[in-house]
């Protein structure tokens, strides 16, 4: 906890357990759990993992939340936390039974990363195959790819790695044509891909579509249009998004002051920061905090 008794987020690298191959594990929730604390982490806190987390459930119910949205996982259900997010698990995470995947992003080839976009969070969570085929594909490759985890002993290291990696490669294939499904487009038109990815690399000191069309070279019309297409809202929108994010990331994942996160993510002062946050989350950056860090988990 911190100071004033809020509970604080835990920045957790990856760290392989012991007897554990490097690069990936995979657990059960009880397991999951046995990690957290040999590693002296509450699993319930809010985290913000520098790894990749694939969590399914196979019976009863788990509740958790993601970036502070909030999700509910039933049998066959997928939620893919990505490095940087913040994952809080609820209490039925002792209760619920299922698999966790837990990976850094540099485990994986170039070439799945790049066909899964694999650093790009979904826009629908859960992830829930569309029917039973879907869902039974995904079973065996989650099967094969923890039975082969197991083996540790029959391989040399290195082909064992070689072979939990190719495993874990097809798992994430699968799962990104999953959320593509769920999610229409796949990967948008090429205005919508190069705004993305503007926007993840300059909101912090830029928030108008006018100054990403000037510099991608496209009209804000061309960047509105694309952007809607993809995710059914416009551009200023998609700004607007990724630097609330960021402002309640940090609100909760740093005792920075109010005006320091504003400076931090580009506003002019803390009135208009103050003034956006309260437009876009519905109060203000102190109430989002308190209730966020202080509030019943």
């Amino acid at each position: 906890m911190d100071r004033n008794g809020h509970d604080d987020v835990t920045d957790l690298p990856f760290r392989p357990s012991v007897g554990a191959p490097p690069g990936v594990e995979v657990l059960d929730f009880a397991g999951l759990l046995g990690r957290a604390h040999g590693h002296g982490v509450d699993a319930f806190a809010p985290l913000r993992p520098a790894f990749h987390h694939l969590i399914t459930v196979r019976s009863g119910t788990l509740r958790c939340s993601l970036d502070f949205t909030g999700h509910t996982l039933s049998g066959g259900d997928w939620l893919w936390a990505r490095p940087g997010q913040i994952l809080q698990f609820g209490t039925d995470l002792a209760e619920a039974r299922g698999t966790v995947v837990l990976f850094p992003s540099g485990f994986l080839g170039s070439p799945t990363v790049e066909a899964a976009r694999v650093d790009q969070p979904a826009r629908r969570q859960p992830l829930v195959p569309r029917d039973e085929d879907q869902r039974q594909a995904l079973r065996r490759v989650l099967e094969l790819l923890e039975s082969e985890h197991r083996r540790l002993a029959e391989l040399p290291l290195d082909v064992h790695i070689e072979v939990v990696r190719h495993l874990l490669a097809v798992l994430v294939l699968r799962l990104a044509h999953l959320r593509g499904a769920q999610d229409g487009d796949e990967a948008g038109s090429e205005a919508y891909r190069r705004f993305r990815h503007a926007v993840e690399r300059d909101f912090t000191r830029s928030h108008r579509v006018e100054e990403y069309a000037r510099q991608l070279g496209y009209s804000v019309r061309t960047l509105t249009r694309a952007t809607r297409a993809a995710t059914g809202s416009g551009a200023k929108r998609l700004i607007d998004d990724r630097v609330l994010l960021e402002a309640k990331r940090l609100l909760v994942h740093t005792d920075l002051p109010a005006i320091a996160v504003g400076e931090r993510i580009g506003f002019p002062g803390p009135t208009a920061f103050t003034r956006f946050f309260r437009q876009r989350a519905g109060e203000t950056p102190a109430a989002f905090r308190n209730r966020a860090r202080g509030g019943p988990r």
